[in-house]
């Protein structure tokens, strides 16, 4: 196919593949492994710039370690929005890319990026002017909410630069490159620590700023990653190329963008508001719960990175072969996907349930802090294969353009089964904090069993985009 890049992975027809053709065909390993593992990577290496912040932060004692949390879950709040676009992006040009039509795909790549710079600038305007209060929601105490407050407004003004950053990777990875995406993010990161690194401790003859650095390095990294990716796409090297032309706006393939990404971006909303109040359920617990929630969630990331990878391979191989005709064979995909994913999420989730203790101790010192954490680490260890299928048969649903029954599923299984449970945990029989933790487990059995019914029916087959 036109403009195969080094390294990518492109899904070619010949023409129609009749039904029982396609249902007789298998994918191989070797095509999944090369999809995943540059995603996989990515976020490892985002993850560990990530556990290196939080480090760094955490030199500043439990109160930064909470405020910059706060920040973060907003930060992950309104970064949904993208969703929306980076979604719908991925379903589109799967498709197009399986069905030979690499313009159609530049095209709805250059929408899209339009899409959510526009977003993100509006996103960027309504958090300044309400950081506050939304700090303040989280019911944290008010030295928290105040550096938080400071952090937010910061790390808040990188939303533009990582929405364009964002989009552009879904599409590259939906047309079968995920080396490049892997090549900005570590550029990113590499900005990121040096960064933060000079700003928190004033190196170079530039002032500490204390819990304003994250914000400020967040923001710088991502500006330097878009701009690489603008660079490298409008030079007309990789499997897609960013057209000016297509930096007009179009209605029609807007609506069609967010008509297939709104759903998940619903999804993720729920989430995170669904995260929020969990939160707050920790927050009954004092402060060391939530620095406790904070850095297991950090230090479980490493973890999920399988799941990850393996979603993006199978959103992408799962277009494409729709795409291309063959149903069947993005059916194999995305099973093959599922179970790599299971096999390597479990794995690591033994390490991190036994190193518990030791991981924990490189953050903090404080006692109540470390056995919160280590709690919490050991619910999230015991749900990797869960989050194994969760992750995985989302990302096929999703690249079949299937964004609805994911939606529903966040409204049965966390609200219905880990907020229902955590309720009763704190407010009805009064638990230990453990309790609270394990409620996670339930939630990810539900969502689990629910994705795999769904991707059993066959129903993705049938939805057009």
């Amino acid at each position: 196919m036109e403009g195969d890049a080094p390294g990518s992975i492109a899904v070619r027809t010949t023409g129609a593949v009749s039904a029982p053709a396609a249902t007789r065909e298998t994918e191989r390993p070797g095509v999944v492994w090369a999809l995943a593992w540059p995603v996989i990577l990515a976020l490892l290496s985002e993850s560990l710039v990530g556990l290196v912040d939080m480090l760094m932060v955490a030199s500043l004692g439990p109160t930064a370690v909470a405020a910059v949390g706060v920040g973060g879950q907003i930060l992950n709040g309104v970064s949904v929005t993208m969703t929306a676009v980076a979604t719908g992006t991925i379903a589109l040009v799967a498709r197009r890319i399986g069905a030979d039509a690499r313009r159609e795909a530049e095209a709805i790549l250059g929408q899209s990026i339009l899409t959510a710079a526009v977003l993100a600038a509006v996103v960027v305007v309504a958090v300044i002017g309400f950081a506050g209060p939304l700090v303040r929601a989280f019911g944290v105490e008010p030295a928290v909410a105040e550096l938080g407050t400071t952090f937010t407004r910061l790390v808040i003004l990188s939303i533009p630069s990582s929405a364009v950053l964002f989009v552009a990777g879904s599409a590259l990875r939906a047309a079968g490159d995920t080396r490049t995406p892997l090549a900005l993010a570590v550029l990113v990161n590499v900005v990121n620590v040096v960064v933060n690194y000079v700003l928190i401790f004033g190196k170079l003859g530039f002032p500490a700023l204390g819990v304003a650095a994250p914000g400020v390095a967040t923001t710088i990294a991502f500006t330097t990653g878009a701009s690489g990716a603008i660079w490298l796409l409008a030079r007309g090297r990789l499997r897609l190329t960013l057209h000016r032309s297509d930096l007009r706006p179009e209605r029609a393939t807007i609506q069609s963008v967010l008509k297939i990404g709104t759903p998940a971006a619903a999804e993720q909303l729920l989430m995170q508001v669904g995260f929020f109040l969990y939160l707050l359920f920790a927050v009954e617990y004092g402060t060391d719960a939530v620095a406790a929630y904070f850095i297991g969630v950090r230090i479980l990331a490493l973890s999920f990175l399988p799941g990850f990878g393996f979603a993006a391979a199978a959103a992408a191989l799962v277009g494409q072969h729709l795409g291309a005709g063959r149903p069947g064979r993005a059916e194999s995909a995305a099973w093959l996907a599922t179970w790599m994913s299971v096999l390597l999420m479990s794995v690591g989730g033994v390490v991190v349930f036994l190193l518990a203790e030791r991981i924990a101790h490189l953050f903090v010192a404080d006692p109540a802090v470390i056995a919160a954490t280590v709690s919490f680490i050991w619910m999230l260890a015991i749900s990797q294969p869960l989050m194994a299928l969760d992750f995985t048969l989302g990302g096929a649903l999703r690249g079949a353009g299937d964004t609805r029954f994911p939606l529903w599923t966040v409204v049965i299984a966390f609200y219905g089964c880990r907020l229902g449970m955590a309720l009763v945990v704190v407010h009805g029989l009064r638990l230990g904090l453990a309790w609270l933790w394990a409620a996670l487990i339930g939630d990810y059995v539900a969502r689990a069993a629910l994705k795999a019914w769904r991707f059993r029916t066959g129903a993705w087959r049938a939805i057009e985009v």
